[in-house]
């Protein structure tokens, strides 16, 4: 194996390396073989038919059996298996066109594995301090112009707003709804302080005007013009309202004093 494929067996070894040429049907074949297939050579499946897969090996094949694999810790051997099948593959074509008839090149690629393997076992790189920038003291550029000052005046607060936002020590403040309740107006329309005075239309609420206009003018009960009346003793009773005096104008014909019963002649 030393004079047929020396680069592949200077990665997997002698052994290792005549099982794959076996399995593969020559370096020529393992050579035009991607490095997929050439991980799962020599794997069988078929010893572990009827038990659990969770705690088998990985699916490496006779890449398994190699020195490096062998070296590596459990949790990285997949990830080395899958990078010894590429570096395999590249030897074996390298052995297949005799370009490298000593071996050179397969201990680089092998020294070049170890490397990697080493990388992966070396603990991630302290997490530096983050430095803070250099604050700059220099006072910053601002925008002005007629369009700005226009900007400013638009969405500035006015002086109904800042009175309104104002109250004086000790002296109670108009609200919309009165006795505290409701939007405060602060020293707007306070006596004495020659300021803006509060409209006696914002003083009324929206919603209390809308319900004072429901519930405003006279209205009359259906009891009072009805001929039932409500008694603590008997309930509900059968009564005259002209009688009672709760209803005025012309009298009822039903309940007048010289009314009386009248019978209808069947025709």
């Amino acid at each position: 194996m030393g004079s047929i494929a020396p680069n592949l067996s200077a990665i997997v070894g002698s052994a290792v390396a005549a099982k794959l040429m076996g399995i593969a049907g020559g370096l020529s074949a393992l050579a035009n073989m991607p490095a997929c297939n050439v991980l799962v050579l020599g794997h069988n499946r078929k010893n572990h038919v009827g038990f659990s897969t969770a705690m088998s090996q990985s699916r490496a094949g006779y890449l398994e059996q190699t020195e490096i694999f062998q070296s590596t810790p459990p949790g990285l051997r997949m990830r080395a298996s899958r990078l010894l099948a590429s570096k395999s593959t590249l030897a074996a074509r390298v052995d297949a066109t005799r370009g490298d008839p000593s071996g050179t090149n397969g201990k680089a690629l092998r020294e070049e594995i170890r490397k990697n393997i080493d990388k992966w076992q070396e603990p991630p790189p302290a997490r530096q301090p983050k430095l803070l920038h250099v604050p700059n003291s220099e006072p910053k550029k601002r925008r002005g112009g007629r369009r700005l000052r226009k900007m400013k005046e638009r969405y500035q607060v006015t002086e109904v707003r800042k009175l309104a936002n104002r109250m004086a020590f000790g002296t109670p403040e108009d609200s919309s709804l009165g006795d505290g309740l409701g939007i405060g107006y602060g020293l707007l329309g306070q006596a004495g302080s020659n300021r803006l005075r509060v409209s006696s239309k914002l003083k009324v609420n929206a919603k209390v005007a809308k319900k004072r206009q429901f519930t405003g003018g006279s209205t009359t009960s259906g009891l009072t013009t009805s001929s039932l009346a409500f008694t603590l003793v008997q309930g509900i009773e059968l009564c005259n309202p002209q009688a009672l005096g709760l209803v005025s104008g012309i009298q009822s014909t039903y309940f007048s004093e010289s009314g009386t019963f009248s019978k209808l002649k069947k025709i």
